[in-house]
Formats: C-alpha cells, sequence, structure tokens
C-alpha cells in the first residue's frame, strides 16, 4: 500500500454495516511510505467486534495501536481541532480510494460527508463519552437508518446525529449560513441589539437567554434586560431553534417591525413590539471623573472609567488609546473597567487586553474531559499594571469577559464588584470545514479561571456584592455624575 497523503493502509477488510473499508488511518506518516497494516485474524472476536477494534486502533483518538509498526518520522503533535479537518478528509479518502476495489460495497457521496462530520466530532468534541453514547454504534446505526439521497437527507441526518449530543452550541453550518460566519461582523449590525444565548443545563431543550442588549440598541430602549428569556419571536417558539436560526430571526432591513415574548424571572410573559436599527458597536468609550466622592474610597480625586462593550478586532486598540487619553487628563491613577452587558467576542482580545492590565501570572486555563490542556499567560507587555483597578460586572457579562474578569480577580490584580454572578458562558467552540462548503461548530474545551474555577453555568463571583440600587449607572456620564454624589458606593479598597 502507498500511503500517498495518506498516513497507513492496513490490507485487513473491515465489513461495517453498508461498506467494506480494506484501510485505516494513522497520523503523522510522510508521503510516499509503504507500509502493511497487521492482519484482521490478530482481533479476536466477531467481524463486527474486529471492525470496531480496527477502527478504534486505527482512527480513534482513545486508544494506541496496538501494532505500532509504522516507520514515519513523528511530528510535532498538534491540538485537535488544529488536525481534525485534516484527519477527517484523510479518513473519508481512505475509504472512498478503498472502496473502489470492491464496487459491490461503494460508498455514496451524501454517506461520505456524513461520515466526515461524525468523525469531525469523534476528534474534537469535549466530552468523550459523547452523552453517555456509543459513537462508533450511533455512527453505524445512522448509516443503516438514514436516507442518504440527496444533501437535504445528509443534512438533515448530520443535524440528528448533533442532536443527540444535547448541546446547542454543536451544531451544523450550511454553506450560506458559514459563509456570513465567515464573513464576520463589521462596525454594525441591522436587528435589535441583542446577545442571545442558551441555558446550557437545559440542552437542546432551551429558549433563547439574553446576555446582553447592546447599547443603543431597539431591545435596551424596550426594556429587555440581562437574563430575560424570550419564548418567540413573532409567536415562533424559540424552544430548540439553533443560534443561526435566532439570528435570522432577529435581523433584518432596517425598520422591518418584530415581536418579543419575553419573561423576566418568574413573572408572566409580556409582548415587546420592537423596530429594527443599525446600531453602532462602539467598543470602548471612556470618560476622566473628576470631584469623585471620598465614600468611593478612590485614592485620588480624578478616577478614569472605561467600558468595554465587546471584544472585537479593534477593542484592544480603542483601549490603549483611552488609557493614554486618561493619562494626559491625570486620571489614570484609579481606573473602573466596566465589563457589564458584555457578551464576549473575540476570545483573543479579551486575553490580549488582560496582558495590558497583569505582567506576571496565568490569564485562563483551557480544559477538556481530560483536564487542563492548555494556559494562556501574560507575556510582560503590560502598560498599566499597578494602578488601582475596580471591575464592574453582571448577568450580562459573558465569555471572553468573564476570562479577563476571572484573570484579574484571581491574580489580586483588580477587585471585581457586582450585584450578581456572572452570565457562565465558558465553553470554546470551533468550526470545521466540510468539503462540500458546509461546515461544523463543535464544542472543544471549556475556560477555567487561574484558580481552576469551571466558568461555564457557574460564572465569575464578585469580590463585593452590591445591591442592584447600589449599583453605579452605566455610560461615560451618568458613571461620573454617580462617583460624585455623597452616596456613591465604596468601590475601592
Amino acid at each position: 500500500c502507498t500511503c500517498s497523503h495518506l498516513s497507513w493502509q492496513s490490507s485487513c477488510l473491515l465489513r461495517t454495516g453498508q461498506f467494506v473499508v480494506r484501510g485505516m488511518v494513522m497520523p503523522s506518516c510522510s508521503v510516499g511510505t509503504h507500509l502493511r497494516g497487521p492482519p484482521a485474524a490478530t482481533y479476536p472476536g466477531s467481524s463486527r467486534s474486529r471492525a470496531h477494534a480496527i477502527i478504534r486502533h486505527g482512527l480513534g483518538p482513545h486508544h494506541e495501536d496496538p501494532h505500532p509498526r509504522s516507520p514515519c518520522t513523528s511530528q510535532e503533535p498538534q491540538q485537535p481541532w488544529q488536525r481534525i479537518r485534516a484527519t477527517a478528509m484523510a479518513a473519508v479518502a481512505a475509504v472512498a480510494v478503498l472502496t473502489q476495489a470492491s464496487p459491490s460495497w461503494s460508498v455514496s457521496t451524501e454517506q461520505l460527508l456524513f461520515l466526515e462530520a461524525w468523525r469531525a466530532v469523534d476528534r474534537a468534541y469535549v466530552d468523550k463519552g459523547f452523552n453517555n453514547q456509543n459513537w462508533f454504534k450511533i455512527r453505524e446505526v445512522y448509516l443503516k437508518t438514514e436516507h442518504f439521497d440527496n444533501r437535504d437527507e445528509t443534512y438533515t441526518a448530520i443535524r440528528k446525529l448533533l442532536a443527540s449530543l444535547d448541546d446547542p452550541f454543536t451544531r451544523l453550518l450550511e454553506p450560506a449560513r458559514l459563509e456570513r460566519l465567515k464573513r464576520g461582523t463589521g462596525g454594525s449590525v441591522t436587528g435589535i441589539g441583542v446577545e442571545v444565548s442558551f441555558d446550557a443545563t437545559l440542552g437542546r431543550d432551551s429558549e433563547l437567554v439574553v446576555v446582553s442588549p447592546l447599547p443603543g440598541g431597539a431591545a435596551e430602549a424596550g426594556g429587555v434586560l440581562p437574563g430575560d428569556i424570550i419564548t418567540a419571536v413573532d409567536g415562533k417558539p424559540t424552544k430548540g431553534i439553533s443560534l443561526y436560526e435566532a439570528s435570522e430571526m432577529l435581523q433584518g432591513p432596517e425598520g422591518t417591525q418584530l415581536v418579543l415574548t419575553v419573561r423576566s424571572g418568574r413573572a408572566a410573559t409580556r409582548e415587546v413590539p420592537l423596530s429594527r436599527k443599525r446600531v453602532v458597536v462602539n467598543p470602548v468609550v471612556w470618560a476622566a471623573c473628576s470631584g469623585i466622592s471620598p465614600s468611593v474610597g478612590a485614592p485620588a480625586t480624578k478616577l478614569g472609567y472605561i467600558k468595554v462593550s465587546t471584544f472585537s478586532s479593534k477593542t484592544v486598540d480603542a483601549f490603549v488609546e483611552a488609557l493614554q487619553e486618561l493619562r494626559e487628563q491625570g486620571a489614570a491613577d484609579a481606573l473602573v473597567l466596566d465589563l457589564r452587558n458584555n457578551g464576549g467576542g473575540l476570545f483573543k482580545a479579551g486575553v490580549d487586553l488582560g496582558k495590558l492590565l497583569m505582567d506576571k501570572g496565568d490569564i485562563v486555563l483551557i480544559a477538556d474531559s481530560k483536564g487542563v490542556r492548555d494556559i494562556y499567560s501574560t507575556d510582560r507587555t503590560a502598560i498599566e499594571a499597578t494602578a488601582p483597578l475596580v471591575v464592574l460586572v453582571n448577568k450580562g457579562t459573558a465569555s471572553a469577559s468573564e476570562v479577563l474578569a476571572g484573570a484579574l480577580k484571581d491574580n489580586l490584580r483588580g477587585r471585581v464588584v457586582g450585584s450578581e454572578q456572572t452570565f457562565g458562558k465558558g465553553l470554546i467552540q470551533t468550526v470545521v470545514d466540510l468539503s462540500d462548503g458546509s461546515g461544523l461548530a463543535v464544542t472543544v474545551a471549556r475556560y477555567q479561571t487561574p484558580s481552576g474555577i469551571d466558568i461555564n453555568k457557574l460564572g465569575v463571583t464578585p469580590d463585593l456584592k452590591l445591591t442592584p440600587e447600589q449599583m453605579p449607572p452605566q455610560g461615560p456620564a451618568a458613571f461620573c455624575k454617580a462617583m460624585a454624589s455623597p452616596t456613591a458606593p465604596r468601590l475601592f479598597l
């Protein structure tokens, strides 16, 4: 057998349901290597158990091969999602090439696409128990029972496969949706100005949960708050829909109308009519607050207020500009970083901002089912690592903003102040391209704070808890006015 772009091929004949595989794929084989694999007879049991054994040892991520004969030169290991597409395509290519020798056991193009999706989840998914399922058996069952006569039926089978994980964040992205995701968002969006997620404890039975309304958006003007539940949009229930379906329902041409059905806590649902509008997302606003009341506990009569609304490609540069302006105005001796209603955004931007405020320590731990796998730490590029710092959070503080708040808290760099826990969205997704132009968003890991606290579902606990009435208002002008009041809450130690 010639490796070509595959790693190695065995001479084993595997009958797995509807098709025959005469080869297996192992990582890190150089092009052109010739190698014979272990014979099928070395695996005891029925043909099905032999198939499972060889698949596990040849393709599975959880077991070492019991016959390590490959002469291939070892390569630097990569994270699962860094090599997921290459290995998934290699596995599919192995099936496609080798079944040509047995035309009576052919595999259709649609089945190959399904196998590609199955393989992507097998390699990268954070829960190696796959929601307490035998992932190999699931594959066999779907190949035997699902229809693969056209692309729509294949997509239906893939959606059902992913739904079995009961993870609302692992989902299929059809080509058009994947293209929109890759284009990303610029500095504005036309819709109602709200970031939504799911209640991960409910899995796919969750309705839409408001993470944060964007400043200046229609949702904020309509009184929609972080933690509110959107049960329906224009009468269509949100239970069980994907985030991309939610996006399509909420966004639309400027000036068009929609009605949200919203529930706050245990209160009865209410109808909220809104008009879509273009919302300019300004990631950072700031102000130099003077005449600060002694009750605040600030070490100076001036303090710098910086509100970060989202983590985009522009956030870090805007933060640096804000800090420079505050220094020029003599208001950088004490800082307030407002992360309320910041639903996250680019993970890297949140980490990079942490590096600007800390000169030592870890920022975030990345963990999967086997434990901590990666650590992001400071790199001595801080531009302000000593000024007293207060971090304001609320239920709308989520994802990358929770990473930053948790890092500042655990490293004793900032005092986290809020009236409630942060949102608790600590899952990491990666997007895997499939060969037909579609893709999968796959949950691959979880965030943990430097002290090892799992952010997902738990969030970050404030160091100082104030009542909602005590919390200062958001926005530069309102915040500065509140800090000048004799009744302003004590924020600094």
